[in-house]
């Protein structure tokens, strides 16, 4: 059992040097006084934004700039690559006609960070 989780929820990538916030569009989305989440909300610079600088060798531009600075990693902005929804989301909650978000639920970038929900927002409703 889990929290439903709301626009506004802390997110943070293990890549990532800062959290973020989850922005959540409230179309058919409110149970709550903001609305919330459900799988699909994973939209880059949409939904999900930059998580300050990133420090994986996978994403090409913090490779080419550790290149240049002779192996020493060096960060580069982050900006996201997320290819597939939040998951697992409730199996049994949907919100906009998807499953809702939960707090346990975790997105992946394709560069290979693991998105995570910190602080689910402001709402109480437990979901499965």
């Amino acid at each position: 059992m889990g929290f439903a989780v709301c626009g506004g929820a802390q997110i943070m990538c293990s890549f990532g040097m800062a959290p973020s916030a989850l922005n959540v569009l409230p179309l058919n989305k409110t149970m709550s006084n903001t609305p919330i989440a459900n799988i699909m909300d994973n939209k880059p610079m949409v939904n999900v934004m930059p998580f300050g600088m990133c420090t994986c060798l996978s994403n090409p531009t913090v490779a080419s700039a550790t290149a240049a600075a002779l192996g020493v990693l060096t960060p580069m902005p982050c900006v996201p690559v997320l290819t597939a929804p939040w998951a697992p989301g409730s199996p049994t909650v949907l919100v906009g006609g998807q499953p809702a978000l939960n707090n346990t639920s975790k997105l992946m970038c394709a560069y290979g960070g693991v998105i995570q929900i910190l602080n689910p927002g402001t709402t109480n409703i437990q979901v499965p």
